[in-house]
This record gives C-alpha cells, sequence and structure tokens, in this order.
C-alpha cells in the first residue's frame, strides 16, 4: 500500500526556515519532519512511499538519492574511487520524489500521482505534522466500513495557554494543550482509487470540493483520534515539537524504528 507525502507548498508562516528549503525539509532533532512521518508509517508496514515535490523539491530529490551516503559509513580508494559500504541502518523504504509541480494544489498534487499509485487503497498526508497515531488501525478502520475515504479526526491544540483559575489565583497554566473538544481534519488519510473521480486539475484543492463531495455522498469516514497531533506552521510549532524530541519523551516516537535508528550525518 503506497502513502502519498504532500510535500510541495510554500510554508509561507514558517519563513524563517523555508526560504532556503521546503517545509516538510525543516529539521526535528536533527532530522527532517518529513523523516519522522515516514517512520510513523513504516512502523506499522507501511513502506512505500511517494513524496509528491513542488516548491523545492529538488531540495528534498537529492536528500534521497544521497541518503545512504550521508547516513552510512563508508570504505573510498581515493585513486579508484571505488568505494565500499562499510556499516549502515538504512530502513528499507522505497521512496518516489515526483515533482508535481510548484503552483499545483493539494488535490491536484494527489491526481498527478494516479499512474503510479494504480488501482489499489492508498494512504495520504501532510508533510509537516506528527501524530502518536497507530496507523494499522486507521487502515483496518478504514477496510472495515466500505467507504471511498477516510479522514483522521482529531482534537486541535489550544492557540494559547490555558488559566485554571482560582479567584485571582492560577491554579495551574498549560502551554498549548491538547483541546478535548472539537474535531478537525488532521490528515492522515485512507482512500481508494474511486477518490480520483472526485479530482479535478492542478487547482484542486483536497480540502475543498472534494472532501465536500465525499461527505454529501455519503463517501466520507472520520477516524477519530483523541491522542497527540501537532501540525508544523509556525516558528513556535517548531519549537515546541524540537523540545518534546529533546526531551526523549516526543509522544509520536516510535522506539527501534527511524529515525532514531539511522546513523546521523554530519
Amino acid at each position: 500500500m503506497k502513502t502519498i507525502l504532500l510535500a510541495g507548498g510554500l510554508g509561507t508562516r514558517l519563513a524563517e526556515e523555508t526560504t532556503v528549503k521546503p517545509k516538510p525539509m525543516v529539521e526535528i532533532g536533527g532530522w527532517p519532519i518529513l523523516v519522522h512521518i515516514m517512520a510513523l508509517y513504516a512502523a506499522r508496514g507501511y513502506r512505500d512511499f511517494i513524496v509528491a515535490c513542488g516548491y523545492r523539491g529538488e531540495v528534498i530529490k537529492e536528500y534521497f538519492y544521497n541518503f545512504a551516503v550521508k547516513h552510512s559509513d563508508w570504505r573510498i580508494n581515493l585513486g579508484t574511487g571505488a568505494r565500499t559500504q562499510v556499516q549502515s541502518s538504512i530502513p528499507d523504504w522505497d521512496v518516489w520524489t515526483v515533482d508535481t509541480g510548484a503552483a499545483t494544489m493539494t488535490g491536484g498534487r494527489v491526481k498527478r500521482l494516479r499512474s503510479i499509485v494504480g488501482d489499489e487503497t492508498f494512504l495520504c498526508t501532510y508533510g509537516d505534522g506528527v501524530a502518536d497515531l497507530d496507523i494499522a488501525a486507521l487502515v483496518a478502520f478504514h477496510k472495515s466500513h466500505g467507504k471511498l475515504a477516510t479522514v483522521t479526526a482529531v482534537h486541535p491544540p489550544a492557540r494559547f495557554g490555558i488559566l485554571e483559575l482560582e479567584g485571582d489565583r492560577v491554579r495551574s497554566f498549560v502551554e498549548k494543550p491538547q483541546m478535548s473538544e472539537g474535531w478537525i481534519n488532521g490528515g492522515f488519510f485512507a482512500f481508494e482509487p474511486g477518490v480520483f473521480d472526485y479530482l479535478d486539475g492542478d487547482a484542486c484543492v483536497l480540502e475543498k470540493e472534494p472532501l465536500e463531495r465525499l461527505a454529501r455522498d455519503g463517501q466520507l469516514m472520520a477516524f477519530q483520534h483523541p491522542g497527540f497531533w501537532q501540525p508544523m506552521d509556525t516558528l513556535r510549532d517548531k519549537e515546541l515539537l524540537e523540545k518534546l524530541w529533546q526531551s526523549g519523551a516526543a509522544p509520536w516516537k516510535v522506539d527501534g524504528a527511524a529515525p532514531t535508528t539511522l546513523r546521523r550525518s554530519t
């Protein structure tokens, strides 16, 4: 089952980082957030990825093209140019990096990948958000209802810190907690190939007409995920994710899986 990673947006709200790289390549703990997201899928056995590139897509292509060079140890004969890989922890992922157009919208990017996806169920997510989501449970739910599309519903994080007051005294303060009420689109989709019939050209925005029509037709189901979910839209979001990762207790971290098992490049 293939997984599409939408990685072509401009990331204008994270301009401090995205002037030189696409947002999915912004690093958390020294690893592109794109790799963190891929690890969520790979931990459950979904290792066939299609990265839908757009803005600064060449950065993504170069990164994966040189992945083995960056994350392995090598013996190199300078005279002959022969090189031997002597130690590696490279995961067995199959990664397509596909240019889907600099100005193409999310639905258009998915549409362009139809020939690669084929006539099979496929997964899809954004390249800028993480969650402690059980991908296998999402897939099982999708297969159970027989509809064309499943979206993961999540509780949004609060925009501001939450105060619990007792008179004028602050009893507790929680910085940007996960809300306990209300559901929003958290990405992490599962689709049947019939979804392609709901997608038009490059200007098609997945989150607008296609999902609205699927809902009207009774073909859109929600997999409810009440746990951790956090997008990386702003520098503040990046700093939060970095703090969680450095704490050693990042909710989305999968023990024994990439990126923690990969050798760091320098």
